[in-house]
């Protein structure tokens, strides 16, 4: 935990300190957050295998379910979070404070009206994500208990955001770890039945399918109860209910900060629908390996992020303080060694492939093959997302809505889109396996102008040639 409890204290730090430690001491409790929610994201899909190629399947069309309430969450978590680090940087502690509460019970508020609009029409819902008719009672049962959790699921992530943008990622990284912690602990089980382990009674509730849902609403329930607690804690802004003020424009700037999150997280919700609908024509076992794809690919890129998170209250502190060339200095540390990093991973991704894939459902010959195959394609492109998702996140943090929704848009939506509707028409299962890394592709080559434009602008206005650059809400 960094020692910088005293706003004055942390500004100094996050405006002074030298770039690449700066960014390391900030990333590395993001990174480990990423990976722990990574990890008990795929264990629901680790343990769920055994019950059968059905039940896998149910869990990764449920997916994109709790994909749409992490877009909720950070819709309204990093709206409020690069608005509330630009106004530190400016130094204005009484708004930004107004701002966080205002994001976190806006958040909070929509996710209960989910729920409740999910749970009445929970069947209608569950078809319309992409279940076969076999996964179908599965997934129903996986999608009731995740609804039920859905605003304190929102709540969690919008502290996490906050916490990070205030320069307090070890205090954000404290709840996430601990829910991650919990959830493998409990998944086990809410699953499995009371059995026996070399002499030992294993008690278990045999709920299945939803006994793993069931976990995971509890042990998030936990994360946002610590992460509340933290909120407020040295140096962090308080969440108080008299501070909810979204008049003023307040709301909007929120919102509008927080879209290009939300075309990125809510474009991942229905890629992956578009994802098991395509699969569908080949039965069980391509949905099943396509939702152990995805989460895989998403512990891989949660590196990634987690080192852009660290970067982001850089950028959001610095920009708003006028230090634009310590924001262009993080900006491409960042690149630099974020590609390095997802190229080293990538490499030993593709070359541990059968192994990875059959740790998930080594009973199922089919899943396996198609499994391989498709995560070696989708890691053959993954060096390129460092460039795409440190861009996207300095162009969302100073407040470029534009650009960053624009580069928000294409990877799930402008490319994806239309790669998942007419490549498995032309080449089957393959098509469906490609449609993202050649979407991946066409996005690194759009993020390249966006950038290099903000960059631009950015110069002169370090040169006093211009003035304003982004919404500063």
């Amino acid at each position: 935990m960094t020692k910088h409890t005293d706003p004055q204290e942390k500004f100094q730090w996050l405006t002074t300190a030298p770039i690449p430690g700066l960014v390391g001491q900030l990333a590395v409790p993001t990174v480990i957050s990423m990976l722990i929610t990574s990890i008990y994201n795929m264990a629901d899909t680790y343990f769920v295998g055994s019950l059968g190629t059905s039940a896998q399947g149910a869990v990764g069309v449920v997916f994109s379910l709790m994909a749409i309430i992490q877009a909720l969450g950070f819709t309204f978590g990093n709206g409020s979070g690069n608005y509330v680090s630009r106004l530190l940087g400016q130094q204005r502690r009484e708004e930004a404070e107004t701002v966080a509460a205002t994001g976190f019970f806006s958040g909070v508020i929509i996710g209960g009206a989910l729920a409740v609009g999910g749970l009445l029409l929970l069947d209608p819902l569950v078809g319309l994500l992409g279940a076969t008719d076999t996964v179908l009672p599965y997934a129903r049962e996986y999608a009731r208990y995740i609804l039920i959790g859905a605003p304190w699921m929102v709540g969690a992530f919008v502290l996490n955001n906050l916490l990070r943008f205030e320069g307090s990622a070890t205090y954000a990284m404290m709840g996430i770890t601990a829910g991650g912690i919990l959830n493998m602990l409990l998944d086990p089980f809410f699953i499995f039945p009371t059995r026996q382990w070399y002499g030992l009674t294993i008690f278990g509730l045999d709920m299945g399918v939803g006994g793993a849902a069931l976990a995971t609403i509890i042990s998030q329930a936990v994360s946002f109860l610590i992460l509340l607690f933290n909120s407020g804690r040295g140096g962090t802004l308080p969440i108080r209910i008299r501070r909810f003020a979204p008049g003023q424009g307040r709301l909007w700037v929120i919102i509008k900060g927080g879209l290009p999150s939300m075309y990125r997280q809510g474009l991942a919700s229905v890629a992956s629908i578009l994802l098991n609908w395509a699969a569908k024509p080949y039965l069980d076992a391509a949905q099943a390996a396509m939702a152990i794809v995805s989460k895989v690919t998403m512990f891989a890129g949660s590196a990634m992020i987690g080192f852009g998170q660290g970067f982001q209250p850089v950028c959001g502190f610095n920009y708003g303080a006028g230090l634009y060339d310590r924001v262009r200095k993080g900006f491409w540390f960042c690149v630099r060694v974020g590609t390095l990093v997802m190229a080293a991973i990538a490499l030993g991704g593709v070359l541990a492939a059968p192994w990875v894939v059959g740790a998930f459902q080594k009973n199922d010959p089919e899943v396996v093959r198609m499994g391989v195959f498709a995560l070696r394609l989708h890691l053959s492109t993954l060096p390129l997302t460092a460039y795409i998702i440190i861009n996207n996140m300095m162009l969302q943090t100073v407040g470029e809505n534009v650009r960053a929704s624009v580069l928000a848009l294409a990877r799930q939506g402008l490319f994806f889109v239309p790669f998942i509707l007419l490549l498995p028409i032309a080449m089957g299962f393959s098509g469906v396996a490609a449609a993202q890394p050649v979407a991946d592709v066409c996005s690194f080559l759009l993020a390249i102008p966006l950038s290099a434009g903000f960059l631009r602008k950015m110069h002169r206005m370090e040169e006093g040639k211009t003035e304003g650059g982004g919404e500063n809400g």
